[in-house]
């Protein structure tokens, strides 16, 4: 999840240092940014409103395209469909639940999942609510669907299986959860047969999507040091599945693991702490660390091709990927283009002060951004 959206202990001891008069200074301040020869221009398309946005407590709601459709909703539960070529709002409603997740969209459908343990399936036409349904506790991960269920992870460590068509509980699997996480869950990898799903204990767990017993599991992360602070070991990003049958996984305070999907066997792993969760472009495997490194790894063996650290310390969203660049909002609200074959920045945007903490969405050229007072606009790579 976002640094914003970190640890809540982590605030709490900030704060009691505060009070005894003691300034805490972050592990990794932020970089100032540099100059550099911008050989791409970023040029706004649109801009558009979503309500009041993420919240201070900046929860993870990033819109999604399907089609030719942007849906984006705010922490208040106000929900908009945006034509994505020329953001005319085609329609909005009042929900009057405190979303708190990602959204996905997919055959007809937009799936949500709420801050008092609640999944919403709303009707892509005209955004009325076809089912809710109760999971066990607030969720942050976006759903994730497959042909029959809907699968959701909740803060309390627990996946739940619903029927999509009706919202039906289909099966529940529950993990063990350390005393200390972080702020957020692992988002579920989802196709017919299996799950794949990351938890704050460490470890992922291959599910059967028959009835959520688990297949095989992997440690990821072994929980070192003395306090829980040092001990955490969340998988908080989404494991990649390749075509081929392998799983790329990230964890904090552990591995960056490459698995064999079928039976989890290990491919290549190297120590890499990250909330992120990476990308796969071709044979490059490209994935942000702690610090706000990044890294473009291969993807056949692990061995690192470059690395920049021009973004450390400034709350780099994850990557996506536009026209051969890789892109990153940060917490000042600057959109950053990396060329992604030489790790060199080509570009770089304000797009709003508020801060950008989700993932931008990109098509081809254009990338669509939601910032955190809800702003969002959509802009054009130009050469």
């Amino acid at each position: 999840m976002k640094p914003t959206f970190l640890i809540a202990a982590l605030a709490a001891a900030a704060l009691l240092a505060g009070c005894a008069g003691n300034r805490v200074e972050p592990q990794y301040p932020p970089k100032e940014l540099s100059s550099f020869e911008e050989r791409t221009e970023l040029t706004g398309a649109w801009s558009q409103r979503v309500g009041r946005g993420l919240g201070r407590a900046s929860y993870p709601i990033a819109p999604f395209r399907d089609g030719d459709t942007l849906f984006a909703a705010d922490e208040r539960g106000r929900l908009a469909a945006f034509a994505a070529d020329d953001g005319e709002r085609r329609w909005q409603v009042d929900l009057e639940v405190p979303v708190s997740s990602a959204l996905t969209a997919v055959a007809g459908d937009v799936y949500l999942g709420t801050r008092n343990g609640e999944v919403l399936a709303l009707s892509q036409r005209d955004g009325s609510v076809r089912w809710r349904a109760r999971v066990p506790s607030e969720v942050l991960a976006a759903p994730q669907p497959n042909q029959q269920l809907l699968v959701v992870q909740s803060v309390d460590g627990s996946v739940t299986a619903l029927d999509r068509s009706s919202g039906e509980e289909r099966w529940r699997y529950s993990a063990s959860r350390p005393s200390l996480t972080l702020r957020g869950t692992g988002t579920p990898t989802v196709i017919d047969p299996v799950t794949f799903a990351g938890f704050a204990n460490g470890r992922l767990v291959t599910l059967d999507n028959r009835n959520g017993q688990p297949l095989w599991e992997r440690r990821i992360a072994v929980a070192q040091g003395r306090s829980d602070i040092d001990r955490l070991v969340d998988l908080a990003g989404q494991p990649v599945l390749t075509p081929d049958g392998r799983l790329f996984v990230t964890s904090f305070n552990g591995r960056l693991v490459a698995l064999e999907a079928t039976r989890g066997e290990e491919l290549w792993s190297k120590p890499f702490s990250s909330y992120h969760t990476p990308i796969l472009v071709g044979d490059f495997l490209f994935a942000v660390d702690e610090a706000g490194h990044i890294h473009a790894l291969d993807a056949n063996s692990g061995e690192e091709i470059w690395r920049n650290t021009a973004l450390e310390g400034r709350s780099i969203t994850a990557p996506a990927f536009a026209d051969g660049n890789l892109v990153f909002g940060d917490f000042e609200g600057y959109l950053h283009l990396i060329e992604a074959r030489s790790g060199e920045m080509v570009g770089r945007e304000r797009v709003d002060r508020s801060g950008i903490s989700v993932r931008p969405i990109t098509d081809g050229r254009r990338i669509h951004v939601l910032a955190n007072d809800g702003s969002l606009e959509a802009l054009d790579i130009r050469p």
